[in-house]
């Protein structure tokens, strides 16, 4: 029986009038009702020769096919772990993807499930934008002094820029050891794509000031800054954000601690500085899941994070009261459109020896970016 006979009885069809036909390619209907059976055969047709990874934000229906779930932190470990699996089929968004394709091997494939799942936070800094930031600081004097940190949400484009300028990648699990490297190796820190994260680290766990940072603006000369505002600063913040955790607000806050009396307010770091201020407990994504993990029954959690992490913590822990610090419905409109019919429609593919969405990186950029991105998972 050939590999597309299986698959075709995965999809629960006749072979004796659909023998002969291969796997067409084509995205499955979101109504195939055989959709699950079609993800299992597939994977058990791949075998060890994929590893599926799963970012947290990602649909309950996508999870299920992970083997490896976590933060893009855990996830970037796991990418360069598993050297022997063939395929690398990243369930998140694009700069993942190219962590994953930076850090495994040349003879690893790195497939993207759907290529239109990027970060709008990444797009907010462009490799133009960055390079011309960096003119910018090396035209009055501080560019020597200060290192670069990208936050993991970045392009590999921007990672490169970073590896190239002595600097590291971070993630919301490691942005304070991070910050503390660069400022062992400079005076300054230029931290993107995240003002929120960038700020909050600089602030909680550095023990820095509003005073000590300064925004940059990209749209805007000299990043609408003056030369001395640059050289006072010790923190150079990117203005970008991420459209998920940037809705949370004060009045969010408020507005859940009176409808809820009792109740423990749960945010990300990537959120705005006055909502993390007045949070109870600030954390990044696996640190989010372990504080529910270790809460007491009975206990009232509201989690500024994305929306479909909150509902899985909320189902996998009904003994206590866990509910979206925004009263509004909001998914990551990126991360999501990782869907069971892409997940299915690139296995199949796989297994029928032709690969999908490869996700490559350009072998210059991947040079400097393997850099900053080893520099990160070398950081205690």
């Amino acid at each position: 029986m050939t590999l597309s006979d299986l698959l075709l009885l995965g999809r629960g069809t006749d072979l004796g009038s659909e023998r002969g036909v291969s796997c067409t390619g084509e995205l499955p209907a979101l109504s195939d009702p055989d959709l699950v059976s079609r993800a299992r055969v597939a994977r058990d047709l791949l075998g060890d020769r994929a590893l599926v990874l799963g970012h947290h934000y990602q649909r309950d229906e996508v999870i299920a096919f992970a083997d490896i779930t976590g933060d893009s932190f855990k996830l970037a470990r796991s990418a360069a772990a598993h050297s022997s699996a063939e395929f690398i089929i990243f369930c998140g968004v694009h700069f993942m993807a190219e962590s994953a394709d930076i850090l495994t091997s040349d003879k690893q494939k790195v497939v993207l499930p759907d290529l239109a799942a990027g970060c709008s936070m990444a797009d907010m800094a462009t490799a133009n934008q960055v390079d011309e930031c960096w003119n910018s600081l090396t035209e009055i004097g501080v560019a020597k002094s200060t290192i670069p940190v990208t936050y993991m949400n970045s392009s590999a484009a921007i990672k490169s820029f970073t590896g190239k300028n002595s600097g590291t990648v971070c993630t919301s699990s490691n942005a304070a050891r991070a910050m503390t490297w660069a400022f062992e190796q400079g005076e300054k820190v230029l931290f993107l794509p995240d003002q929120h994260l960038g700020r909050n680290t600089a602030i909680i766990s550095l023990g820095l000031t509003l005073d000590d940072c300064v925004v940059w603006d990209p749209w805007k000369p000299m990043g609408g800054l003056k030369a001395d505002q640059i050289r006072a600063a010790k923190v150079i913040l990117w203005r970008g954000h991420c459209s998920v955790h940037g809705r949370f607000s004060l009045e969010t806050v408020k507005e859940v601690r009176e409808r809820i009396p009792g109740v423990n307010v749960l945010v990300h770091p990537e959120c705005q500085h006055d909502v993390v201020m007045n949070a109870d407990v600030v954390g990044s994504t696996e640190m989010i899941i372990r504080t529910i993990e270790g809460a007491s029954p009975g206990s009232s959690w509201a989690i500024g994070t994305e929306l479909n992490l909150v509902q899985r913590l909320a189902n996998a822990h009904p003994d206590k009261n866990i509910v979206f610090l925004d009263k509004s419905v909001c998914y990551c409109s990126t991360m999501n459109r990782i869907d069971l019919p892409h997940l299915v429609w690139a296995m199949e593919s796989l297994v029928n020896n032709h690969i999908v969405n490869q996700i490559k990186v350009d072998k210059e950029v991947a040079i400097f970016s393997k850099i900053a991105l080893e520099r990160m998972l070398a950081l205690p």
